[in-house]
């Protein structure tokens, strides 16, 4: 009698051919969907400012200067002030899992709570700065841009601090721009000091000037 042999059977593979080219053609139709999408906004091969960013706004039932913009901005990692690129865009929506402006609408919505996490938050803050560069080599913000951008940013989460350092910017005189440094060092100052109270702020750490300028400020103008 021959021996039974030891070969067991191959498997039947994970992903038939049929189940692949089914793939493929749902990917391609998404894509495709994504392209449409992007071709409603875009003009010249990229959505811009004023017609496709303001009219994308409008159909996302979104103020042009809503925080939610700018966090888009973030996601689809973008690169100029205004505009989206059509690879940022597909790259972005694609990630998303976006093809339509439904889904977009509701994407935005999770996308916020996303970015309000700490080490979501942190990098976002650091790429409002970066965004609003719109020169080459460009390095400072103007004080009214920075204000704008702290309301924006910050104010939510921190209304009394932001209220108070708006204040202090819009007075001063020693500083016309903020750099990066200065910018995120609000932040840190933000989240590590004690307020009002100011209790725990060392002038004797590395703090930018301007915040220990900011801090004697607040103690001859609100104790």
């Amino acid at each position: 009698m021959p021996r039974a042999s030891s070969k067991r059977k191959s498997s039947a593979p994970q992903n038939p051919p049929a189940v692949k080219s089914s793939n493929a053609r749902s990917g391609k139709a998404k894509a495709k969907e994504i392209e449409n999408f992007f071709d409603k906004y875009a003009n010249g091969g990229i959505i811009d400012s004023p017609d496709g960013i303001v009219t994308l706004c409008k159909d996302l039932e979104l103020e042009y200067t809503d925080v939610r913009i700018l966090m888009l901005a973030w996601y689809l990692k973008a690169v100029k002030l205004g505009y989206f690129t059509q690879d940022e865009w597909e790259t972005g929506l694609k990630t998303l899992q976006v093809n339509n402006l439904s889904k977009l609408k509701k994407a935005i919505s999770e996308l916020e709570k996303e970015v309000r996490t700490p080490p979501n938050f942190a990098d976002f803050y650091s790429f409002a700065f970066r965004y609003h560069l719109t020169e080459e080599k460009q390095k400072n913000i103007d004080i009214e841009t920075i204000c704008e951008l702290l309301n924006l940013v910050l104010g939510p989460q921190f209304r009394r601090q932001v209220d108070l350092l708006i204040d202090y910017l819009k007075v001063q005189s020693n500083y016309k721009v903020i750099n990066l440094d200065q910018w995120l060092g609000i932040f840190r100052f933000c989240n590590e000091i004690s307020f009002p109270d100011l209790e725990n702020y060392d002038e004797t750490q590395a703090w930018p000037l301007i915040l220990d300028n900011f801090v004697d400020w607040l103690r001859e103008n609100h104790r």
